[in-house]
């Protein structure tokens, strides 16, 4: 039959094996490599943030010789460049942001205007871009869709280009507090291969 001196000198005694098994499991979690312990989601809210501001811009656009449009054929396509300047603010204090990019031809002074909404998607941790015609209407559909690696980030959509589909991709890169760069490639074969057809480098 259980004494109050017993049971309490049990109590103390069981606190202390729960207490040590404790410790012993925590300090086994410390003492594995990082490649053993679970990976912390990264949250990405902030990862546009060195974008924000005003910069001046130089695009080098590969065009089709035909039809103006943006190509990644050089057998067909010609390299022009562009000078201008690409504003980037966030939208009502949230992670969201809005582009507005003006650039002219140095040769032909032809303009080119371009507009684009990011936004951020807490639940699945990455960014969506959506690309906006105001002088036409138009919203791009469907959106670029990824997320940054360190200062590096990719982003993914299919699109219908000349009759057939194409996978683009967006690579944007935090390059220094004074400088970055967008680059666009189109990529006929289901992402095997990659022709860079839009060069963007910002600087302050």
């Amino acid at each position: 039959m259980w004494t109050s001196q017993k049971y309490i000198s049990y109590l103390k005694l069981a606190t202390s094996a729960a207490i040590l098994v404790l410790a012993q499991s925590f300090g086994a979690a410390l003492s594995q490599p990082a490649s053993a312990q679970p990976n912390l989601i990264h949250d990405g809210s902030h990862d546009f943030d060195f974008l924000i501001g005003d910069w001046k811009a130089h695009l080098r656009r590969m065009i089709d010789r035909k039809t103006g449009v943006t190509t990644s054929d050089p057998r067909t396509g010609t390299w022009v460049e562009y000078d201008g300047v690409c504003n980037d603010k966030k939208l009502l204090d949230t992670d969201a942001n809005f582009e507005q990019f003006d650039v002219q031809a140095s040769r032909t002074h032809q303009q080119f205007r371009g507009q684009a909404l990011r936004m951020y998607n807490p639940a699945s941790h990455q960014w969506s871009i959506y690309g906006l015609d105001l002088d036409k209407g138009e919203l791009g559909l469907p959106p670029l869709i990824g997320q940054f690696t360190g200062k590096r980030g990719e982003f993914f959509d299919s699109e219908l280009r000349n009759g057939r589909m194409v996978q683009v991709r967006y690579v944007w890169t935090d390059v220094s507090p004074k400088s970055a760069r967008m680059e666009q490639s189109f990529s006929p074969d289901g992402g095997k291969s990659w022709a860079v057809n839009w060069i963007v480098d910002l600087s302050r």
